[in-house]
């Protein structure tokens, strides 16, 4: 029995185009699922905390002051962005992008986005269609 090959001609359309990402996770796990949702089509953004982001970006690091090759591999074909959810101004852009997106990951200790006032039940209803991944 063969098994017809998948190609995608440049150009071409990607299951996940015109979806939006907010990748809110870190380390490897949730970064690996963002990354597959982004070589599928999907707008990708990793948003992180200016104060320090995603712990994988020091783990096992070559070279001082560089963002490590565990960090790169796992984050790649993703747009970046920092937000301070611990003010009202971080939260006010947060809740603007949700609006404006299809998904979010998080892979934070449980109730961390609520004790922020940002869990599913707030984003929800500023997006009913949201698909909150945790």
């Amino acid at each position: 029995m063969s098994v017809p090959s998948q190609s995608f001609e440049p150009g071409a359309a990607c299951p996940l185009d015109g979806i939006r990402v907010i990748d809110m996770t870190h380390n490897q796990a949730g970064p690996a699922c963002a990354q597959i949702l982004g070589f599928l089509g999907a707008d990708v953004i990793k948003l992180e905390d200016p104060e320090g982001g995603d712990v994988a970006r020091t783990n096992m690091r070559d070279k001082p002051d560089s963002d490590s090759l565990f960090f790169l591999i796992l984050n790649a074909n993703k747009r970046s962005l920092t937000l301070n959810l611990k003010t009202e101004d971080g939260k006010t852009l947060f809740r603007r992008l949700i609006g404006e997106s299809d998904v979010l990951l998080e892979n934070f200790g449980p109730g961390a986005l609520d004790r922020l006032g940002l869990g599913y039940d707030t984003l929800s209803k500023l997006n009913p269609r949201l698909i909150y991944a945790t």
